[in-house]
């Protein structure tokens, strides 16, 4: 295993698929050295791997971006939202299979982590999932809402976007964040399994092609959102 370039990443091979982890030891925040640690990690990815597996730590995927910057100002949080979004459209349309591991709660931006990989594994634990934006004061941009109307299930899409529900991992499951969840001490290993299985049995430019075609549009209107939700990101900051 070899950190990235900030000790809160690290990466690893197993067979044909890229281990990468988020462990800050606390809840996981995303800030502009992580952001660019997991690039990073996805630039190797693309020459090395043929699938991607993204691991949180124990209880915590994400908490979402770091508050610390996203309450210092208007640029730093405008500029730290426009980094993140930059890394889940990546995600989304990424020319390999993306598989997630939640690991635990995942808030926010972490929610949105989520909706961008292809396969979504939970652990069974006592935790939350979902974009609790409104809750906390902020309108949530029109870039995210389009990725939760493709990527959530129709109808949970209100109560997820407009109403902030938190869900449990099963319940995640069915709301479109998660597709299954798995007992915790087998997360790690059936969504490496996952990854393998993929790496093996899709044909790797055929997989890139049709997702440009199922992915395509929506990255491209997410794109033509991105410049005003950022210049607009702070409006409705309580």
């Amino acid at each position: 295993m070899s950190e990235a370039s900030c000790p809160s990443v690290s990466y690893e091979m197993t067979g044909d698929v890229a281990a990468v982890r988020l462990d800050d030891g606390k809840v996981n925040v995303l800030t502009h050295e992580v952001i660019a640690a997991l690039h990073d990690c996805l630039d190797r990815a693309e020459q090395e791997a043929k699938a991607v597996v993204m691991i949180g730590r124990p209880g915590k995927f994400t908490a979402g971006f770091d508050l610390k910057v996203m309450q210092s100002g208007p640029d730093a949080a405008s500029g730290l939202f426009r980094a993140g979004m930059d890394l889940f459209v990546r995600l989304y349309e990424f020319p390999i299979p993306v598989v997630a591991a939640c690991t635990g709660h995942a808030f926010a931006a972490g929610a949105i982590w989520l909706m961008s990989c292809d396969v979504r594994i939970g652990a069974d634990e006592p935790t939350k999932i979902g974009l609790n934006e409104t809750a906390i004061g902020m309108v949530l941009p029109a870039s995210v809402v389009t990725l939760a109307r493709d990527r959530l299930s129709p109808r949970h899409v209100h109560s997820s976007v407009l109403l902030a529900r938190l869900y449990s991992p099963s319940e995640a499951a069915e709301v479109g964040y998660l597709d299954w969840v798995v007992p915790t001490e087998e997360l790690e290993e059936a969504a490496i399994s996952e990854a393998a299985g993929l790496a093996e049995g899709l044909a790797l430019k055929a997989f890139a092609g049709t997702r440009r075609v199922i992915r395509g549009p929506v990255a491209e209107s997410v794109r033509e959102m991105l410049d005003h939700d950022t210049r607009s990101f702070t409006v409705g900051l309580s």
